[in-house]
């Protein structure tokens, strides 16, 4: 594939002539060029496709930082023919990622109302076009018969108003519905239009002065257009960059045999033409990595993943990026509203008994406490008191699928719910306990918010001294389906199963509960290395365990899930 450098590229004011053409274009403030051959910042493998190494930086600063202007070259046609020709061109037009190839600029379109006295080239009778505006000014034009006095006008517009309340004619939706494109007024003065979506672009045709025999009617079309005698509506195909600052006779053949064709028709009133035009990429255009990746100094690991938990933005900085957690807060902030309000950091590892982060708020606003949904269901959280992670939703929903509706579900370690209230859903009772208070009273929120508090129990106490009580008590249903999900102490906990059943009458029967327990392994083998730690906390030669592999957490770190059903040796051991 060839490789083409990319255009010169010219900063413009408006309203001066240029030295070296006919025309009037805007003076150039500077002149730069922004090749790959010659502007050395710019990363090789950035050739093609807007970057912000690439345009022009404007003067203003904070997120006018990074936009961003190019020039390009645009091919205006009729609007009506606009999608079969984008079609026709693919392979020539601008392609760029977030921009549309077809764009519609301030002056192209009218209400179809004034299309009848302004929009014929070959009509020159003046009085004719002066009947048609009074009579929609006025609803009687010259010739008509006597003018309507404003009482019986307005009498007469009441009449044509349906039992409903809307008018009996055409262009009512858009008398009364405001205008997609709206302008927006910035807070430093300055109104711009976008093309796109959410204002990431805007797109200005450089304008040939006009030769002052058109009729001028920018005060009756609105001050978008640009006071050229109106030939139809039209849109932009936006060519491709290589192409920018280019003539005719430089376009590629596809171009030429579309302008040939077109303007050699003399049954059409609506001109083909190329004109060139100005790209401006706004702050909003660009996305979080490219954006981290000019702020951030060069070689720094640009941090793009992040875990979310309702409105919250969970980072996990390295200490290479603390110098600048601020700043990446506020880029992760920007790029993710609204969903995102308030950007964390993790600032130690876990290791107190109730296995809480301690956060940092880096940007937003400073609460932790947040509604995730997860199932259909409603979790409060709140991630300063208690433990969340949103990467597990799908091992939560693998787990769920084991379930049966005449399952009793023990979950040991069950946080503020996501797996008890789940499950809870789906089989006949839960039993769910948690050492930390904080999560024990979230636990219970949560069960009411989801109307599931019937089918749950809930315990606040150590693990070891729930699975006594549970298994004990004469009270408790037969429990099927135990979850230990504390990946770090879990195995720890095992060995209170040993003899669960030896109080028990032999000649009853009972069911084995199975068990389904998290843990990590750093070594080559982690499924074998998990099986040993099982087999040796339950004092169990050899035992049938199902392993799956959850997630990598870390370089070389697997956290598994063994599933297994409680040896009858365990469980009966003296």
């Amino acid at each position: 594939m060839a490789l083409y450098p990319l255009p010169s590229s010219i900063i413009l004011n408006k309203l001066s002539f240029h030295p070296f053409t006919s025309r009037f274009f805007p003076k150039p403030l500077f002149y730069c060029r922004f090749s790959t051959t010659s502007f050395s910042t710019v990363p090789q493998h950035l050739i093609y496709g807007p970057s912000l190494y690439k345009g022009h930086k404007i003067a203003h600063q904070n997120s006018d930082n990074f936009t961003r202007i190019f020039d390009i070259t645009a091919l205006r046609v009729p609007s009506k023919l606009c999608f079969s020709l984008e079609s026709k061109l693919r392979g020539h037009l601008l392609n760029w990622p977030r921009i549309r190839n077809i764009v519609r600029v301030p002056g192209d379109d009218i209400e179809d109302e004034l299309k009848d006295f302004i929009g014929d080239d070959n009509r020159d009778d003046d009085d004719e076009t002066l009947k048609l505006l009074e009579r929609r000014i006025y609803g009687r034009g010259e010739g008509d018969g006597e003018k309507m006095c404003e009482v019986l006008y307005r009498d007469k517009l009441a009449r044509t108003f349906n039992s409903t309340g809307y008018v009996k004619f055409e262009n009512l939706a858009k008398i009364s519905r405001p205008k997609k494109n709206k302008w927006k007024r910035e807070g430093n003065g300055r109104e711009r239009r976008g093309n796109g979506r959410s204002d990431m672009s805007m797109v200005e045709v450089v304008e040939e002065e006009g030769s002052g025999d058109d009729e001028d009617f920018s005060g009756l079309l609105g001050d978008d257009f640009s006071g050229r005698k109106w030939s139809g509506s039209t849109r932009l195909l936006l060519l491709d960059e290589r192409y920018a600052n280019k003539g005719i006779e430089e376009m590629p053949e596809a171009i030429k045999a579309v302008l040939k064709e077109h303007n050699e028709e003399e049954s059409t009133r609506l001109c083909f033409e190329i004109v060139r035009c100005k790209l401006t990429l706004f702050y909003n255009y660009w996305q979080m990595n490219e954006v981290l990746d000019v702020l951030l100094p060069q070689g720094m690991i640009v941090p793009s993943a992040f875990e979310t938990v309702g409105h919250i933005a969970h980072l996990n900085l390295r200490e290479e990026h603390f110098p600048y957690k601020k700043l990446i807060a506020k880029v992760v902030l920007d790029k993710n509203k609204p969903k995102i309000q308030t950007v964390a950091n993790k600032i130690d590892v876990i290791h107190n008994d109730y296995r809480t982060m301690q956060l940092e708020v880096l940007a937003g606003n400073h609460s932790l406490v947040t509604t995730v949904v997860e199932n259909g269901l409603y979790f409060d959280v709140d991630l300063a008191a208690v433990y969340w992670n949103s990467r597990l939703a799908t091992e939560r929903q693998r787990l769920l699928s084991c379930f049966t509706y005449n399952d009793v579900v023990c979950d040991v370690f069950a946080g503020v719910g996501p797996i008890a209230i789940s499950a809870a859903k789906k089989v006949n009772y839960v039993y769910a306990n948690d050492l930390n208070p904080n999560a024990v009273e979230y636990l219970e929120r949560n069960c009411v918010r989801n109307k599931l508090e019937r089918k749950i129990e809930i315990f606040n106490m150590d693990g070891r001294r729930f699975i006594d009580s549970i298994f004990a008590s004469e009270k408790a249903r037969p429990i099927t389906q135990v979850v230990m999900n504390l990946p770090n102490d879990a195995v720890g906990f095992l060995d209170s199963f040993r003899g669960i059943f030896r109080n028990k009458h032999t000649d009853k029967q009972f069911t084995l509960p199975r068990i389904h327990i998290y843990g990590f392994s750093k070594v080559q083998d982690p499924e074998f290395d998990f099986h040993e730690k099982i087999r040796i906390a339950l004092s169990e030669v050899a035992f049938e365990v199902q392993m799956h592999r959850v997630r990598l957490v870390a370089p070389g770190k697997w956290m598994l899930c063994a599933s297994f059903v409680l040896p009858e040796t365990v469980a009966f051991a003296k």
